[in-house]
């Protein structure tokens, strides 16, 4: 029985070199080329020349209106703002003005003694109206041809001078009374009543707060984006958030930092909100057709240019310049999206234009 088993074995061991020697293997997978590799079967050449097709997402662009929000930071400022001072020297006669009051616009808020000033615009009152007399006593024996032409002549030259000289004295007194210029608050008042001054003394600051501006600058690249009469809306630091209108936009920026100066008026007619306050002011710019997408949809060109991959009824892909416009929290504002195409958001980093794929709805779509 052992010799038979020695005699299988020999039998197996010679039957095994030889099918080894052959370096045929045929019966085990399929047959390799000289290089290693396997040979396709009849099948495999229609097989490894069909082009890959891809499977990337895509969603419908949905096209808004826009209106980019520009924010600036900014401060309150009084509409008009003066610094009254005395007009001639004197002694303080009358001082309507209170710290914290209001000055009706002309009104009369300070006025001088000047005796002296009043009698002489009093003189020259009752010359004039003598002169008036005489003029009309010349024109009439003018016309009747008992007086000559250059009695008429001397006697309107007389009532002009007359009317110079009220006019000279009319100036000197009003000099002594000091006039609000606007309807405003008194915010200082730096005299007394009786005190001396003498031409040019501070009197009172008044303000004029309704409506109350805010100041504010733009750059040179938002500048085409605000226009006058557009509106703005502003935060103030204690939480007060109102709608305003811009009333001024620069054109001329300023030297040290190339910005263009904004006014934007807003209504105070209480008179609550001061001068100096700092303010958030948002404007906007005019509605533009735009797409908002995600960010992660972003991609480069070749050339260096941002776009998106868009595919169209053909399914091949395409890359499409996009221009953002804003940043948003629902995610980037674009232009430039085309009409009747879909944006790729998954696997446009993996597709080149052209190139054929498949489309597969969004997840939750």
């Amino acid at each position: 029985m052992p010799k038979f088993h020695r005699i299988a074995a020999f039998c197996v061991m010679v039957g095994a070199g030889a099918w080894i020697a052959t370096g045929e293997f045929s019966s085990v997978g399929s047959a390799q080329t000289a290089e290693g590799k396997e040979s396709p079967t009849p099948e495999a050449p229609a097989a490894e020349n069909a082009p890959l097709v891809r499977t990337v997402s895509a969603v419908e662009p949905v096209f808004v209106d826009h209106a980019r929000e520009i924010r600036l930071s900014g401060i309150t400022e009084a509409d008009k703002r003066t610094d009254l001072a005395a007009r001639a020297e004197g002694v303080i006669a009358s001082l309507d003005l209170t710290k914290g009051g209001m000055a009706k616009a002309g009104a009369v808020v300070m006025v001088l003694e000047g005796p002296e000033a009043v009698a002489q615009e009093e003189i020259a009152r009752i010359a004039l109206a003598q002169k008036d007399r005489d003029l009309e006593v010349a024109e009439r024996l003018y016309k009747a041809g008992s007086t000559s032409e250059s009695n008429l002549t001397n006697a309107r030259s007389a009532r002009d001078a007359a009317q110079a000289e009220l006019n000279r004295a009319h100036a000197a007194a009003d000099r002594l009374r000091l006039k609000a210029p606007f309807a405003g608050i008194v915010d200082s008042v730096s005299v007394e009543l009786g005190e001396w001054v003498q031409t040019g003394t501070p009197v009172a600051t008044i303000l004029s707060l309704d409506p109350i501006l805010v100041k504010a600058e733009v750059s040179e690249v938002d500048l085409a984006s605000v226009a006058v009469g557009s509106t703005a809306k502003v935060r103030l630091v204690n939480g007060t958030e109102m709608e305003g209108t811009v009333r001024l936009v620069a054109r001329e920026a300023s030297a040290q930092t190339r910005t263009f100066p904004v006014e934007i008026a807003l209504p105070n007619p209480d008179l609550t909100l001061p001068s100096g306050m700092t303010a958030e002011v948002s404007l906007f710019a005019a509605p533009t057709r735009a797409v908002v997408v995600p960010r992660s949809v972003i991609t480069l060109a070749d050339d260096g240019k941002l776009g998106l991959r868009i595919v169209g009824s053909d399914n091949l892909a395409q890359f499409a310049a996009v221009q953002i416009i804003d940043d948003t929290p629902e995610g980037l504002v674009v232009t430039g999206v085309p009409e009747g195409v879909r944006i790729i958001t998954a696997g446009q980093d993996l597709v080149q234009n052209g190139e054929k794929v498949d489309v597969a709805p969004e997840v939750g779509q």
